[in-house]
């Protein structure tokens, strides 16, 4: 039993046996649920939702929850929008400009919750907010500026990756995947990341500069999210609520694919595979009609499922 539980902690198995069962279920139940074009659509649409669920992941394996995640998208997507459609800014620093702005804000954020041991929770919330209110702010509420013309070439499912028929936001989100394992499971960094989630005052004793930590995830964070926005206002559009609906779809993402906020346990492989089948359910629901109440009860009862398990996971770890 014990290997068999080492093997889901390093490689998301249970994750991708619900994935390929829903997806053959999909493809049982709508007509053309398998067709390369509809597979091209979820897969850019996991794609964005992986991606903005990055930061709340490694929030996650410090023993955190960040919840100004959509105020960020929304000021990334406002500003990009507003700096380069308005202001004629060139497109390099409209992209650039937004994400240290939000580096810096959520570098504040990780250094006032480890200097003053507050719960990011409360924290994350009010940074936010002013994150996306100042944008809002700033430009008096007329959103009347555009994203780069290759910011929607990179979101677009129809765009191909240097001739091949596969959109370039997936290509960035699979090549992302491989440097997060690499950097979680292979660098100084990430073995500090993850001794900081498990016991903070056993790293500090252990050298480990668990301050810097806390405010390198959190700018991390801070700045992923804005650039999500930026590649969301190619896809879509600037919108002062185009964040909203990543706050509780990239927090399932996260909790589907095995990331506990007891921190020191998850992976960023799981969760994309976690957006991946929560992107192949909602079409599935979607397909069938599913009104939108019911598909947050199914959302919920997932979640409260894969919480359950990690209550059994652990009860047979402590077993073994």
């Amino acid at each position: 039993m014990r290997p068999l539980l080492d093997l889901q902690r390093r490689f998301p198995l249970a994750q991708t046996v619900a994935l390929v069962a829903i997806f053959v279920y999909g493809a049982a139940t709508i007509e053309g649920f398998g067709q390369w074009f509809n597979l091209k659509s979820m897969l850019t649409l996991a794609a964005l939702l992986a991606l903005a669920a990055l930061g709340q992941t490694l929030v996650m394996i410090l023993g955190g929850l960040d919840l100004s995640i959509p105020g960020f998208i929304v000021m990334g997507a406002i500003l990009v929008s507003e700096l380069y459609g308005v202001h004629r800014w060139p497109s390099v620093a409209a992209i650039v400009v937004p994400a240290v702005i939000a580096a810096v804000m959520g570098a504040a954020t990780g250094w006032i919750c480890h200097r003053h041991r507050i719960q990011p929770l409360i924290v994350t919330l009010g940074m936010g907010a002013l994150a996306s209110g100042g944008a809002i702010a700033w430009t008096g509420g007329n959103l009347t500026g555009t994203a780069p013309a290759f910011l929607t070439d990179i979101s677009s499912p129809a765009a191909a990756t240097f001739g091949i028929d596969v959109p370039p936001i997936v290509v960035i989100t699979g090549l992302v995947t491989v440097v997060m394992a690499v950097v979680l499971h292979r660098t100084v960094a990430g073995r500090r990341l993850y001794a900081t989630g498990a016991n903070p005052r056993a790293a500090g004793l252990a050298r480990v500069p668990t301050g810097r930590v806390w405010i390198a995830v959190f700018a991390a964070s801070a700045a992923i999210a804005t650039l999500v926005g930026i590649l969301l206002a190619g896809f879509s559009g600037a919108d002062q609520s185009i964040g909203d609906p990543y706050l509780f779809q990239g927090l399932t993402a996260v909790i589907v694919g095995g990331t506990t906020i007891m921190g020191a346990r998850g992976d960023y492989t799981h969760t994309v595979v976690g957006a991946l089948t929560l992107t192949v359910l909602t079409t599935i629901l979607v397909g069938n009609d599913v009104d939108q109440a019911t598909n947050q009860i199914i959302f919920g009862l997932l979640i409260l499922a894969v919480v359950a398990g990690y209550g059994r996971d652990r009860r047979l770890r402590d077993r073994i």
